[in-house]
């Protein structure tokens, strides 16, 4: 596996483009953890700007890749996981692939444990809405995810919203997802090509704004 150690922060726009750059581009399992340059809140694919707009307080709005509801961004830890089409488990079921990625979550957090089933849809919000196999700790939701598969494999998109330290969060996400993980920095090339995705995409109203 490789792990890119994405250590400057980028806008909202630019973080998802370089999850889908990564996806179109990797040749091996990547883990990516980076960070946000501003507060920052993104949606579902399927999601309506809409309600996004509502509960923003004036954070950077974007529209992910993947699906789920509303997450905000900034202050949580961050991370994404590619696996090419090439590797079997970019074919294992979404509820699958969902729980084997959430187990590893649970061991890098401790102290938690997995949703057994899906609470009642409350709100737009992710956090507010526990779906089977989330991360909980005392019955609250503290880590989530969203994926979309393509013809170039799996990106599942996860965010944990706990008070750990974020290198001691590092070092435990990757020890629990590999045990062979080559640590790199992103590439210059990769930044370049996501730069012009998030331009041409991400931050452009057509795809924030669009009605699905």
């Amino acid at each position: 596996m490789t792990t890119v150690l994405d250590d400057e922060p980028h806008d909202a726009a630019l973080n998802m483009a370089i999850d889908e750059t990564l996806l179109r581009t990797a040749t091996q399992p990547t883990l990516r953890i980076y960070r946000w340059a501003r507060p920052a809140l993104s949606f579902g694919y399927f999601g309506k700007w809409s309600e996004a707009a509502e509960i923003a307080a004036g954070r950077d709005i974007v529209r992910r890749w993947t699906g789920g509801g509303i997450v905000p961004h900034g202050e949580d830890f961050t991370f994404s996981l590619i696996v090419p089409r090439s590797e079997p488990f970019s074919r294992a079921s979404p509820g699958e692939s969902y729980r084997a990625i959430h187990e590893c979550v649970a061991q890098a957090i401790g102290n938690s444990s997995l949703a057994i089933a899906t609470a009642p849809g409350v709100s737009a919000s992710c956090f507010a809405n526990p779906v089977q196999h989330d991360v909980l700790i005392a019955n609250r939701k503290v880590a989530g995810g969203a994926q979309r598969r393509a013809k170039y494999g799996l990106l599942h998109q996860g965010s944990i919203q706990t008070s750990d330290d974020a290198t001691h969060l590092s070092a435990a996400l990757i020890r629990v997802f590999s045990s062979r993980s080559t640590a790199v920095p992103l590439a210059a090339g990769t930044r370049s090509t996501a730069a012009t995705v998030a331009r041409e995409k991400y931050a452009t109203g057509g795809w924030t704004r669009r009605v699905m």
